[in-house]
């Protein structure tokens, strides 16, 4: 039987289960003590860039568990489905794009000339990459929500999501190859082009950061993130290839596990090791100007 003839049974429900209401509540309350944390955090350390990423991305989630949550008392309402299933899916994509400028910082610091893209390059690729996701997936889920509010299959809907997915988990797996590329080449102290630059005729060390205590728990903190998400992307894509009557959508546990559980995880992250106090200057004589010099790569940073 397919979704559009199950959807013309009386009480039918969307979800295949009855979304339980204390991991929904739970789920809830945690992205909500986070999301209210990211904007204090934010605020408080001047890091505006964290609003438009980890911040929407708590609202986002916020909005698809409240959604969750609601469907737990009614699962047959399908205004609430719609609602979990746009916020759900697109409420990580902003979180990723936070990776992608963490990982930009921290490569100013270690040394641009070990990164085959500049700190500037990483912003702009990849978050345009992210934009696209959060585009098409935006536009499968609005499809998919409205087609199974008029009682159609939300099959194409589903099919753009996936499309919206996949291109997301090919990004994120190209720039942890580009990471890892660059923390080998810091650690084994080899530039980008077969030259060793690192240091000058005397033996002096040149435009190579220290690798200091702070560094090394945002990058941890960055790594575990990263792993989370990709997990999630990972899931999602298994998820909406079987389709929306499908067996692995149709398993409450696992999408608590594995897409609730990895985005708590990957968001809370960044409130523990948050960029306003891990990735702080150095110095703190440091002025803007010399910030904005070695963001744009043009200053290296001191020892």
């Amino acid at each position: 039987m397919s979704f559009s003839q199950l959807l013309q049974i009386r009480a039918f429900n969307p979800y295949h289960y009855v979304p339980t209401e204390w991991i929904c509540l739970a789920f809830l309350t945690l992205f909500i003590m986070s999301t209210v944390l990211h904007l204090g955090q934010a605020i408080n350390y001047r890091v505006w860039w964290l609003l438009p990423t980890a911040f929407v991305s708590g609202l986002l989630e916020i909005l698809g568990w409240s959604a969750r949550l609601w469907s737990s008392y009614n699962p047959e309402l399908l205004l609430p489905f719609e609602i979990q299933v746009v916020g759900t899916i697109i409420g990580p994509t902003p979180l990723i794009a936070a990776d992608f400028m963490i990982l930009g910082r921290i490569i100013n610091r270690l040394g641009t000339r070990y990164s085959r893209l500049s700190p500037k390059l990483y912003s702009i690729v990849f978050c345009s990459c992210d934009i696209i996701s959060l585009s098409v997936q935006g536009y499968g889920g609005t499809a998919a929500s409205l087609a199974v509010g008029r009682g159609d299959s939300p099959d194409h809907g589903a099919h753009i999501m996936l499309i919206g997915i996949i291109f997301q988990m090919v990004t994120i797996s190209i720039y942890i190859l580009l990471a890892l590329e660059f923390f080998i080449r810091y650690f084994t102290d080899r530039a980008i082009g077969g030259k060793n630059p690192s240091y000058d005729a005397v033996g002096a060390n040149r435009g190579r950061g220290r690798l200091d205590r702070n560094l090394r728990v945002m990058i941890s903190a960055l790594a575990f993130n990263t792993v989370c998400l990709l997990i999630r992307a990972i899931y999602r894509t298994l998820e909406l290839i079987n389709g929306f009557d499908g067996p692995i959508i149709s398993t409450e546990r696992l999408f608590n596990v594995l897409d609730g559980g990895m985005i708590t995880f990957a968001i809370y992250s960044l409130n523990i090791a948050h960029p306003g106090i891990f990735l702080a200057p150095q110095d703190k004589e440091e002025s803007d100007i010399e910030l904005r010099l070695k963001e744009a790569g043009l200053l290296y940073y001191r020892l």
